[in-house]
């Protein structure tokens, strides 16, 4: 089993890395704090233009979801053929959809890392049972016990409980880091996408 549990090892490591990469993108080249304040500087100064050029030097998913706002801002800020609630409402609809699209793209291979959390203590687990099932058999065999087949029964047994566990604990750790880190670009795009639709609604209604 302990090739097995090697080679959950290095997916957790390979995931590990491809998500940490992913993410620190989404996030965006600068603080994702100061951008939000930066967007909500140019809302006030009603300097959509200044906004979206904002979001193209930003860049990453929060960078995304507000520069497609801003363009559904300035195309409802022309749609004077529709009411004000009308306009509010398509913005908030473009808000929604622009966030359905990127976040499949942060949660992607999260469940890997899930998963390995607990697959890999049932493995360990399975193997701790063969080790000792080979240490026991060479103590029931007849005659002297061999011990260098009850030494390797019983190593064997806990390497491959080392490896499981080890494993489990830095997925699962990984796993929360990473959620943690969706959440806070999450409540980035809701922060900055709230700020888009109230200055709108102020400028409107």
């Amino acid at each position: 089993m302990v090739p097995i549990l090697l080679s959950l090892v290095i997916m957790t490591i390979a995931f590990s890395i491809e998500r940490y990469l992913t993410i620190s993108k989404a996030s965006g080249k600068t603080n994702v704090n100061a951008f939000i304040a930066k967007i909500r500087a140019h809302l006030r100064s009603n300097n959509i233009d200044a906004a979206i050029r904002e979001c193209d030097t930003q860049r990453g998913s929060v960078a995304n979801v507000v520069k497609s706002t801003l363009f559904r801002y300035k195309e409802m800020e022309a749609a004077t053929h529709m009411d004000v609630d009308q306009r509010i409402l398509a913005i908030q609809q473009e808000v929604e959809e622009s966030t359905n699209l990127e976040l499949p793209m942060l949660e992607k291979n999260l469940v890997v890392l899930a998963t390995m959390g607990s697959v890999s203590t049932l493995v360990a687990l399975f193997g701790t049972v063969l080790g000792m099932i080979r240490a026991f058999a060479a103590l029931g065999a007849g005659g002297a016990p061999d011990s260098s087949e009850l030494a390797t029964g019983i190593s064997e047994a806990l390497i491959n409980t080392a490896l499981g566990i080890g494993n489990a604990a830095v997925a699962i750790v990984m796993y929360n880091v990473f959620t943690t880190k969706i959440d806070k670009i999450t409540y980035a795009i809701d922060e900055a996408s709230y700020s888009i639709v109230q200055t709108f609604a102020e400028k409107y209604k």
